[in-house]
């Protein structure tokens, strides 16, 4: 991810440090709780697995329902790639 924007590769670095715990909490909440308001300009639902993520960084209990959804997104991507691109 941080080699599609470069910019974001030292606050990535940061972010995904072992003590770093304290600052992704807060982050992982305020991105969850700003997906449940998509409907303002700013927020989006985007912003749920991204909190869903940061979070299953730090709870065991989470890190496999998390990949599982991710790997199940993925395959549904490359179907619907596949079915309508070709």
């Amino acid at each position: 991810m941080t080699g599609l924007v470069p910019g974001l590769h030292g606050p990535m670095q940061r972010l995904r440090r072992r003590g770093a715990w304290m600052i992704r909490l807060p982050i992982a909440i305020f991105l969850i709780l700003g997906g449940l308001l998509a409907v303002l300009p700013f927020f989006g639902l985007w912003m749920i697995p991204v909190g869903l993520l940061l979070i299953a960084t730090d709870l065991p209990a989470l890190q496999t329902p998390v990949a599982g959804a991710i790997i199940r997104g993925r395959r549904r991507v490359a179907r619907f790639r596949r079915r309508w691109f070709g």
